[in-house]
Protein backbone atom coordinates (compact mmCIF):
# COMPACT_ATOMS: atom_id res chain seq x y z
CA UNK A 1 0.00 0.00 0.00
CA UNK A 2 2.86 2.35 0.92
CA UNK A 3 4.54 1.52 -2.31
CA UNK A 4 1.59 2.62 -4.27
CA UNK A 5 0.78 5.89 -2.63
CA UNK A 6 4.53 6.92 -3.14
CA UNK A 7 4.05 5.85 -6.38
CA UNK A 8 1.22 8.19 -7.23
CA UNK A 9 2.75 10.94 -5.63
CA UNK A 10 5.91 10.58 -7.74
CA UNK A 11 3.26 10.86 -10.91
CA UNK A 12 1.58 13.52 -9.07
CA UNK A 13 3.71 17.20 -10.17
CA UNK A 14 4.07 15.76 -13.66
CA UNK A 15 0.66 15.21 -14.14
CA UNK A 16 0.03 18.60 -12.58
CA UNK A 17 2.86 20.36 -15.54
CA UNK A 18 1.12 18.43 -18.41
CA UNK A 19 -2.33 20.52 -17.15
CA UNK A 20 -1.43 23.94 -16.60
CA UNK A 21 -2.11 26.40 -18.65
CA UNK A 22 0.43 28.18 -21.32
CA UNK A 23 0.10 31.64 -22.04
CA UNK A 24 1.08 33.47 -24.80
CA UNK A 25 1.37 37.52 -23.81
CA UNK A 26 3.26 38.91 -26.73
CA UNK A 27 6.46 37.76 -27.28
CA UNK A 28 6.74 36.30 -23.63
CA UNK A 29 5.11 33.04 -22.51
CA UNK A 30 4.15 32.44 -19.41
CA UNK A 31 2.02 29.75 -16.94
CA UNK A 32 0.92 32.56 -14.61
CA UNK A 33 -0.38 35.59 -16.74
CA UNK A 34 -2.22 37.25 -14.09
CA UNK A 35 -5.27 38.39 -12.46
CA UNK A 36 -7.06 38.99 -16.13
CA UNK A 37 -5.12 37.60 -19.09
CA UNK A 38 -7.33 38.65 -21.74
CA UNK A 39 -7.33 41.92 -21.45
CA UNK A 40 -3.21 42.10 -21.00
CA UNK A 41 -3.40 40.91 -24.68
CA UNK A 42 -2.44 36.96 -23.67
CA UNK A 43 -3.81 34.07 -25.04
CA UNK A 44 -3.82 30.76 -24.37
CA UNK A 45 -1.56 28.52 -26.31
CA UNK A 46 -3.62 25.10 -27.53
CA UNK A 47 -1.85 21.52 -28.21
CA UNK A 48 1.32 20.52 -28.95
CA UNK A 49 4.17 21.03 -27.01
CA UNK A 50 6.17 24.39 -26.07
CA UNK A 51 9.81 24.20 -25.49
CA UNK A 52 11.51 27.84 -24.79
CA UNK A 53 15.34 27.65 -24.87
CA UNK A 54 16.27 31.04 -23.53
CA UNK A 55 19.19 32.82 -25.65
CA UNK A 56 22.46 33.23 -24.24
CA UNK A 57 24.51 36.53 -23.34
CA UNK A 58 27.64 37.48 -24.17
CA UNK A 59 30.63 36.97 -20.91
CA UNK A 60 31.32 40.24 -19.47
CA UNK A 61 35.35 40.38 -19.72
CA UNK A 62 36.92 40.25 -15.81
CA UNK A 63 38.24 43.73 -14.36
CA UNK A 64 42.12 42.96 -14.62
CA UNK A 65 41.81 41.26 -18.27
CA UNK A 66 43.30 42.42 -21.53
CA UNK A 67 39.80 42.20 -23.28
CA UNK A 68 38.62 44.73 -19.92
CA UNK A 69 41.57 46.73 -20.53
CA UNK A 70 41.07 47.30 -23.95
CA UNK A 71 36.84 47.15 -23.66
CA UNK A 72 38.52 50.50 -21.45
CA UNK A 73 40.40 52.22 -24.27
CA UNK A 74 37.45 51.69 -27.46
CA UNK A 75 37.12 55.50 -27.01
CA UNK A 76 40.31 55.97 -28.88
CA UNK A 77 39.88 53.77 -31.97
CA UNK A 78 37.50 51.43 -33.09
CA UNK A 79 34.07 50.73 -32.86
CA UNK A 80 32.12 53.12 -30.27
CA UNK A 81 29.45 52.11 -28.03
CA UNK A 82 26.10 54.58 -28.12
CA UNK A 83 27.35 56.62 -24.61
CA UNK A 84 31.19 57.30 -25.80
CA UNK A 85 31.65 60.27 -27.79
CA UNK A 86 34.24 61.64 -30.58
CA UNK A 87 36.71 64.57 -30.15
CA UNK A 88 35.94 67.87 -31.07
CA UNK A 89 37.44 68.64 -33.92
CA UNK A 90 37.36 64.52 -35.32
CA UNK A 91 33.86 65.40 -35.29
CA UNK A 92 34.38 68.90 -37.07
CA UNK A 93 36.37 67.33 -39.85
CA UNK A 94 33.30 64.53 -40.21
CA UNK A 95 30.80 67.90 -40.44
CA UNK A 96 33.25 69.31 -43.41
CA UNK A 97 33.47 66.34 -45.23
CA UNK A 98 29.94 65.49 -44.90
CA UNK A 99 29.01 69.03 -45.95
CA UNK A 100 31.83 68.91 -49.16
CA UNK A 101 29.89 65.44 -50.15
CA UNK A 102 26.63 67.24 -50.26
CA UNK A 103 27.26 70.08 -51.59
CA UNK A 104 28.91 68.37 -54.77
CA UNK A 105 25.65 66.41 -54.70
CA UNK A 106 23.83 69.17 -54.97
CA UNK A 107 25.68 70.70 -57.80
CA UNK A 108 25.25 67.13 -59.57
CA UNK A 109 21.54 67.28 -58.76
CA UNK A 110 21.77 71.03 -60.25
CA UNK A 111 22.70 70.16 -63.57
CA UNK A 112 20.17 67.16 -63.80
CA UNK A 113 17.79 69.44 -62.74
CA UNK A 114 19.13 72.26 -65.58
CA UNK A 115 18.82 69.73 -68.42
CA UNK A 116 15.85 67.99 -67.38
CA UNK A 117 14.04 71.52 -67.80
CA UNK A 118 15.90 71.62 -71.31
CA UNK A 119 14.58 68.17 -72.18
CA UNK A 120 10.80 68.93 -70.82
CA UNK A 121 10.74 72.33 -72.60
CA UNK A 122 7.93 73.70 -70.53
CA UNK A 123 5.84 70.39 -71.95
CA UNK A 124 6.16 71.27 -75.10
CA UNK A 125 9.34 69.12 -76.04
CA UNK A 126 10.27 68.74 -80.28
CA UNK A 127 8.99 65.98 -81.90
CA UNK A 128 11.37 63.24 -82.51
CA UNK A 129 11.15 61.53 -85.92
CA UNK A 130 9.19 58.79 -84.37
CA UNK A 131 6.51 60.80 -82.60
CA UNK A 132 5.68 63.21 -85.96
CA UNK A 133 2.43 60.58 -86.59
CA UNK A 134 2.50 58.83 -83.24
CA UNK A 135 0.72 61.55 -80.90
CA UNK A 136 0.21 58.61 -78.11
CA UNK A 137 3.98 58.00 -78.32
CA UNK A 138 4.92 61.89 -78.32
CA UNK A 139 2.54 61.86 -74.82
CA UNK A 140 4.60 59.53 -73.41
CA UNK A 141 7.65 60.92 -73.59
CA UNK A 142 6.57 64.18 -72.16
CA UNK A 143 5.09 62.64 -69.17
CA UNK A 144 8.39 60.80 -68.33
CA UNK A 145 10.29 64.33 -68.96
CA UNK A 146 7.95 65.72 -66.65
CA UNK A 147 8.62 63.03 -64.22
CA UNK A 148 12.06 63.14 -64.31
CA UNK A 149 12.05 67.10 -63.89
CA UNK A 150 9.86 66.67 -61.25
CA UNK A 151 12.52 63.97 -59.87
CA UNK A 152 15.73 65.90 -60.25
CA UNK A 153 13.52 69.28 -58.49
CA UNK A 154 13.32 67.20 -55.33
CA UNK A 155 16.26 65.68 -55.27
CA UNK A 156 18.06 69.52 -55.05
CA UNK A 157 15.32 70.47 -52.61
CA UNK A 158 16.03 67.52 -50.21
CA UNK A 159 19.72 67.97 -51.08
CA UNK A 160 19.08 71.99 -49.86
CA UNK A 161 17.14 70.46 -46.67
CA UNK A 162 20.01 68.35 -45.62
CA UNK A 163 22.84 71.29 -46.30
CA UNK A 164 20.31 73.69 -44.08
CA UNK A 165 20.02 70.93 -41.51
CA UNK A 166 24.18 70.92 -40.59
CA UNK A 167 24.13 74.49 -40.59
CA UNK A 168 26.62 77.03 -41.63
CA UNK A 169 29.76 75.90 -43.03
CA UNK A 170 32.43 76.40 -40.32
CA UNK A 171 35.14 78.81 -40.31
CA UNK A 172 38.84 77.41 -41.10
Amino acid sequence: MWVGLAVALAMLPPALAQGSKIWRCGNEYTNNPGADPVARGCREVQGGNLTIVEGTRPAQPAAGSPAAAAAGNSGQAGARSGGERVAPDQQQQRDQEARRILEQELRRAQERLEQARADYAEGRPPRLAHERTDGPRYQARVEELRARLERAEADVAALQRELARLGPPAQR
